[in-house]
């Protein structure tokens, strides 16, 4: 049975995924809107939004962002907020605020938990889950003493912070070697990280060969009422963002977020990125508390806004919303930037990839978010100039969320 129709508040609406949310809610028969900080973002221009407004930025201006948030709740009279990007850890800071609708979040200190690197390992740890070693590194001295080891032990090591997202910053090992190299100038000559401290941490993680498994769940007090696995294969850069998502028939994943859903109870939208090596384990890397890109592969028949909104009747049914089409999803800009390295398969492979995916921003019926996506580029180009900072950490910098109280 379907939910009457529902006023939705998207917060993120930069995301690609906060767009396919956005559409998913109009064609379900419910109103959109949206509240971001960006001056320009997708959501600000595509027909399945009844109105955007514009926000203080949630890391520069905590309160003032929850306070706009709660108001435009009562002014629109709206029954779902649903946070979509890490602005959620905001968000959930302020649910004392957030009283006049439901607020599609769990509370900050369990977001915090699964979004912190080594945290979230501790705690699968705890539960029985099998996890890569990894280890919490918080000074100079310790990053000496992790790399050293890993160089005596001849062990391959993955070092990422604790706080990041789009895997930016990540070292990878060295391909050329048996051992890990996270210094662009030789081995183990690099001085640690600028800024590494206890309050901006990274971890050591152990390097496993295999195939990227993704998933993307909805899950509501301990069940998965929604979930899609994905294979990523297509990055901006060896260990960046997933930019191409084609479903997998993967029943292990499934059974593992079920199992993760039991044992934390969790409620609300979560991600996770797995290695699988060849002997089918599944390796859990890090978890995201909000919603990811396997959103990308459901389709208004499937039902997900129910997912979100109503989840009740499904528990109770134990029915869990999948994809059902095989169509495969892409972001054409940066996918179109992998074909210079095309990776595994080589051109041939990348092309076919290419050409029989759909784009997540683009639609015949919502053509102007895909221009508005040069307008995005060029005001993150300008951000990152002015901070001294990459592109890609320009997109979120008004927004991420790095551990502060």
């Amino acid at each position: 049975m379907s939910t009457e129709a529902r006023r939705i508040l998207i917060t993120g609406g930069r995301a690609p995924v906060a767009l396919e949310q956005a559409r998913l809610f109009k064609a379900a028969g419910h109103q959109v809107y949206v509240a971001e900080s960006a001056e320009y973002h997708l959501c600000r221009v595509s027909s399945a939004v009844e109105a955007s407004f514009r926000v203080p930025a949630p890391r520069h201006h905590p309160q003032a962002y929850v306070q706009r948030l709660a108001a435009l709740t009562e002014e629109l009279g709206i029954h779902c907020l649903i946070p979509t990007c890490e602005e959620i850890f905001y968000v959930s800071a302020g649910l004392e605020y957030l009283t006049g609708c439901r607020v599609l979040t769990s509370e900050r200190s369990i977001l915090a938990g699964l979004h912190h690197k080594g945290e979230f390992m501790i705690l699968l740890r705890s539960l029985g889950f099998k996890i890569p070693d990894t280890v919490l590194i918080s000074s100079a001295e310790e990053w000496r003493r992790a790399v050293k080891q890993a160089a005596e032990r001849g062990e391959q090591r993955v070092y990422k912070p604790a706080y990041s997202r789009f895997a930016s910053k990540v070292i990878l090992p060295d391909k050329r070697s048996a051992s890990t190299n996270p210094h662009k100038r030789g081995p183990w000559e690099g001085e640690p990280p600028a800024g590494l401290s206890a309050g901006a941490p990274w971890v050591s993680q152990e390097y496993i060969q295999g195939r990227a498994v993704c998933t993307y769940s909805i899950l509501h007090e301990g069940t998965v009422v929604a979930h899609a696995a994905y294979d990523s294969r297509y990055r901006t850069g060896r260990s960046g963002a997933s930019v191409y998502f084609e479903p997998l028939e993967h029943p292990a994943a499934l059974e593992w977020v079920q199992r993760f859903a039991a044992a934390t109870g969790f409620s609300g939208q979560i991600g996770f990125d797995f290695i699988e090596p060849e002997n089918g384990t599944l390796y859990p890397i890090e978890c995201n508390p909000r919603a990811t890109s396997g959103i990308h592969l459901f389709t208004p028949e499937e039902g997900l806004t129910e997912a979100l909104l109503n989840p009740g009747p499904l528990v109770q049914s134990g029915t869990v919303i999948v994809p059902r089409s095989a169509r495969t999803a892409m972001l054409t800009l940066p996918m179109l930037g992998c074909g210079l390295k095309p990776g595994p398969g080589g051109f041939g492979s990348w092309r076919q990839a290419l050409l029989g995916a759909a784009d997540v921003v683009y639609r015949k019926d919502d053509r102007r978010p895909a221009r508005e996506q040069f307008r995005i580029v060029y005001a993150a180009w300008k951000t990152a100039r002015r901070h001294r900072i990459s592109i890609t950490e320009a997109l979120t910098e008004d927004i991420e969320w790095n551990g502060e109280a």
